[in-house]
């Protein structure tokens, strides 16, 4: 917990005990290749893998990457910047090539922070990552490779081979093991080939019918960690979400656009689209035409254009670019997609006069579906909007929550249609947008008051993108009503002072929809949560969606939201969206609707294996009153070594700067910038108010990592400490200390010094301090600490000190001894752990072939049993022939095996080997001072 300490006071979050233990458990082991932290949904993974990530970049090991859903990329951004002040790069195709452009070799090599991308660019960039001696790599989501084991999931391979020389690895997921025990093997292996065997032997251990869950539990519990949310209940109160569903039945006009459209997309030969883009543009233009006419009219508009190009010779349009301005989720949704290219374009010399005039005819069945879109003013949805926002408040009023709202579309059109459509309402003056850009005149004005209102402040960072989400979403806190917001822009901000979801357009990715109503319920919520729905009861697709979402996946009711299971059970949410476009491409009668959703949640229904929850419980989880007694501990130990960290943080801080600023009991008013500090570090050091933890809403937060912060660590640890004697002053401290009180009235002497242990790979240091009176007494264990801590004024030494040198020097070794010992015993423990897991693989490996050997005999008894009751000579000599070609086969996987143990322990030995090598300490020693001291 010390070591962590620094971590636990720089991070700007809450921290719950769960979240302490998993970022404990993850960093225990230094011999260790990683974890996999398991905790249930809405725990707060990504904060215990962003305290690992903290640690790591404390220790001074900065190669780190994080590797997540596309979808996830900014979240992840904010989380790290908002909540531990670590600034991350997200590499996706463009700024990875403008970084080449710019004779990067290797773009994933950047000093500034943490490296962020999705799985499948990190597929793609494999040989880059291979390349790069990562400190720490992070896997979100990491389900979707647990089942690397099978050939079929190229990424898993691909990414568990690029990172196979990684020595530390963090995988987060909720649901590591799903339909089979072959998932939980397929997990580990990612982390540490060398925990199991190969996958023969951990099927005839494990997964047949003699299988030990007490021994696979022993050997997962080294590197699994899991928490459940009825475990940290003591800490984390959590509200219900309560749906709201929001009936509407669109006018002629709109219905018969729907239909218009739906029957062009379902057309088997298009020209607008791109053949190997085609289901996912299809899947973005059955989301726009759901959303509104505003949507569906701008991308109608976007095709004939298109084609019109075509036809004209000149440049074609990029739809997928186009496309992407208003539906923002499609790159993201596009790179889960395919690896398809943008498609041939048409070459407008080469096209034969039938084929021209299909393309003119459809450029004016485009044209004319948009003429009626653009047409129709009002859409039924919009209306249904208002009654529903009337509806939600009046909830909202009952639970005693604040009148606020997020609406949620996946268009930016749809978003300027709801922004005039609620303008002309009692919300207008309380409107935010809130979008992937931020870019239009309401949020610009928002961003430059926010810059005013906090000149000289750290609230302000620099990066006008992160301060302009910041600014609107300060601006929706304190004086919004409504934010109107796109899926992109909305993801990693944090809205529980909201209790009102509306998703005006109903994402098919549970995922995403888990994510949008996460904004507002999570932790620090105080009210229920209302989630408001709308269903076009006219459309037998749009209403079986919803069926599905709110009854199988539970997204919308109850305390937690969707369940493990069945958000694990989809996989990627992007596959489970294709699904439900091919129904809405393939299928036009009710009837075939229906059966069809039924097959997709028949599916679905086969991958939630009740079973496997069981044997899932089985294997990860444990009692829930010894997880609440370790929190209990977790709780009180971060507790304390936190605030003494800040203590201490402040107490040499008032040492330091007492000529620069004035203290209090809740921090300082820095009057002047110290000299000496070099000017890139002076620009990050304000004049004003300071605190730890910001109290104040204006003051600047002091962390150990400020620039001033590290001036003055600096300063104290380069200072030239002479002889002196300190005089300490028992009563001004205030506290009693009854250990120090029959030292009342003596003098002595003091030392300190400084340890270095470097072993396993890992740097300690350690402050030894010993001390003995005058008449030749040691004080004891944690006293000559305990009178550090007290008041002092210095004098000029008067004690002759020749005498105590050797009794304070002995005194040293002893303590010094004891910390070395203690120190390798705990490494020695973590050596052993490695052994234990080296000689349960070598089993594994050599257990095949001994099976393998067994049968071989079974088959021989039976070969000898039959050739003696063989009727004829020939029968017996063929009974013969058939035992030899065995008891050969037998001799040959003899040697195999007597080869293969050989090789294994020589592996074995060889491991080993390494591991002894680290095991060895190389021990620095320092003295920092010695003084006298006196005790009145």
């Amino acid at each position: 917990m010390e070591s962590l300490a620094s971590t636990l006071v720089d991070s700007q979050v809450d921290l719950n005990p769960h979240q302490v233990d998993a970022a404990l458990f993850a960093c225990h082991n230094p011999l260790s290749r990683g974890v996999i932290l398991a905790d249930e949904v809405g725990l707060g993974k990504t904060i215990e893998a962003g305290l690992v990530i903290s640690q790591r970049w404390a220790e001074r090991r900065r190669k780190m990457l994080i590797i997540v859903p596309a979808n996830l990329r900014k979240q992840w951004h904010q989380e790290l910047q908002d909540k531990f002040g670590l600034q991350a790069l997200i590499l996706e195709a463009k700024s990875y090539n403008t970084a080449r452009k710019q004779g990067q070799l290797n773009p994933f090599l950047a000093e500034s922070g943490p490296i962020i991308c999705s799985y499948q660019f990190a597929k793609t960039k494999a040989n880059d990552i291979k390349a790069i001696p990562w400190d720490l790599v992070v896997l979100d989501e990491a389900h979707r490779l647990r089942n690397v084991y099978k050939t079929s999931n190229v990424i898993g391979k691909t990414l568990k081979e690029a990172m196979a020389h990684v020595h530390s690895k963090v995988l987060l997921t909720a649901t590591p093991l799903q339909n089979s025990l072959l998932e939980l093997y397929g997990l580990v292996s990612i982390i540490d080939d060398r925990v199991f065997g190969d996958l023969d032997s951990f099927r005839s251990q494990f997964t047949g019918r003699g299988q030990s869950f007490e021994s696979l539990r022993e050997r997962i519990s080294a590197v699994c960690k899991r928490t459940l949310r009825k475990q940290v209940q003591p800490y984390v109160s959590y509200t219900a979400r309560k749906a709201i569903v929001q009936e509407f039945t669109p006018s002629a006009e709109e219905q018969e656009l729907s239909r218009l459209v739906a029957d062009y997309l379902r057309r088997p030969n298009l020209q607008a689209l791109p053949q190997s883009q085609r289901q996912l543009i299809s899947l973005v233009l059955w989301k726009l035409l759901a959303s509104s006419t505003h949507a569906i009219a701008g991308a109608l508009e976007t095709m004939s254009k298109r084609l019109q190009g075509v036809l004209a010779a000149s440049p074609v349009v990029d739809l997928t670019e186009e496309l992407d301005e208003d539906y923002e989720s499609l790159d993201e949704t596009a790179e889960e997609f395919s690896d398809g290219d943008n498609g041939a374009v048409l070459d407008a010399a080469a096209l034969s006069q039938g084929e021209r005039d299909a393309i003119a005819s459809e450029i004016d069945e485009l044209r004319h579906f948009k003429t009626l879109a653009t047409s129709i003013r009002d859409n039924a949805k919009g209306m249904a909007l208002l009654t529903a926002l009337d509806r939600a408040f009046v909830e909202l009023d009952r639970l005693g929550a604040a009148k606020k709202a997020i609406i949620f579309t996946e268009s930016r059109r749809t978003q300027d249609y709801l922004l005039s459509l609620l303008g002309e309402t009692t919300y207008g003056d309380g409107i935010v947008l809130f979008n992937g850009t931020n870019s239009d005149p309401r949020a610009q004005a928002i961003y430059k008051d926010w810059l005013k209102r906090h000149e000289g402040t750290d609230h302000i960072t620099g990066s006008k993108t992160a301060d302009t989400r910041a600014a609107l979403v300060e601006h929706f806190r304190e004086r919004g009503t409504v934010m109107i917001a796109t899926e992109a822009g909305a993801e990693g901000i944090n809205l529980q002072f909201c209790s009102l979801v509306i998703n005006y357009d109903l994402p098919w990715n549970p995922q995403r929809i888990e994510q949008r109503i996460g904004r507002c319920h999570r932790y620090g919520q105080k009210h229920d949560v209302v989630v408001v729905n709308f269903v076009d009861r006219s459309n037998e697709a749009d209403a079986r969606v919803y069926e599905l979402l709110a009854q199988k996946f539970q997204l919308f009711e109850g305390v937690f939201g969707a369940s493990d299971e069945v958000l694990g059970a989809i996989g990627s949410g992007v596959d489970f969206e294709r699904r439900i476009a091919e129904i809405y491409q393939n299928c036009r009668e009710p009837a075939e609707i229906k059966a069809s959703f039924e097959q997709l949640q028949l599916d679905l229904s086969g991958e939630i294996n009740e079973a496997m929850v069981k044997t899932r419980q089985l294997l990860l989880e444990n009692f829930d009153e010894e997880v609440q007694d370790k929190l209990r501990v977790r709780a009180e130990d971060s507790r304390s070594a936190r605030s003494r960290f800040e203590r201490m943080l402040m107490e040499l801080s008032r040492a330091e700067l007492s000529e620069f600023a004035s203290f209090d009991d809740d921090g300082f008013h820095l009057q002047r910038v110290p000299d000496g500090i070099d000017a890139s570090a002076r620009a990050g050091i304000e004049l004003g108010r300071y605190e730890l933890p910001r109290r104040s809403g204006d003051a600047h937060l002091y962390r150990i990592h400020h620039p001033l912060a590290s001036w003055v660590t600096e300063k104290a640890k380069a200072r030239t400490l002479d002889g002196a004697k300190l005089v300490f002053d028992y009563d001004a401290y205030g506290t009693k200390v009854s250990t120090l009180e029959p030292y009342r009235g003596k003098a002595g002497w003091l030392t300190l010094k400084l340890i270095e242990v470097d072993a396993l790979g890992n740097q300690e240091q350690h402050l030894l301090v010993t001390a003995i009176t005058s008449d030749g007494i040691t004080l004891l264990e944690d006293d000559p600490r305990k009178l550090l801590r007290l008041p002092a004024v210095a004098q000029p030494p008067s004690l002759f000190r020749s005498a105590a040198d050797s009794a304070l020097s002995s005194n040293v070794e002893v303590r010094k001894t004891d910390l070395l010992r203690e120190i390798n015993q705990r490494n020695l423990g973590y050596f052993e752990q490695e052994v234990q897991k080296l000689d349960a693989w070598a089993d594994d490996l050599k257990l095949g072939l001994e099976q393998e050997i067994r049968e071989i005999d079974r088959q021989i008894k039976e070969v000898r049993s039959t050739a003696a009751i063989a009727p004829t000579l020939e029968e017996k000599l063929s009974w013969q022939k058939k035992q030899r070609e065995l008891e050969g086969k037998r001799s040959k996987l003899r040697r195999e095996l007597f080869a293969r143990q050989d090789e294994v322990e020589e592996q074995r030995n060889s491991l080993i080997s390494q591991l002894e090598i680290q095991l060895q300490q190389h021990v620095v020693e320092q003295t920092l001072f010695t003084v006298e001291w006196e005790l009145i």
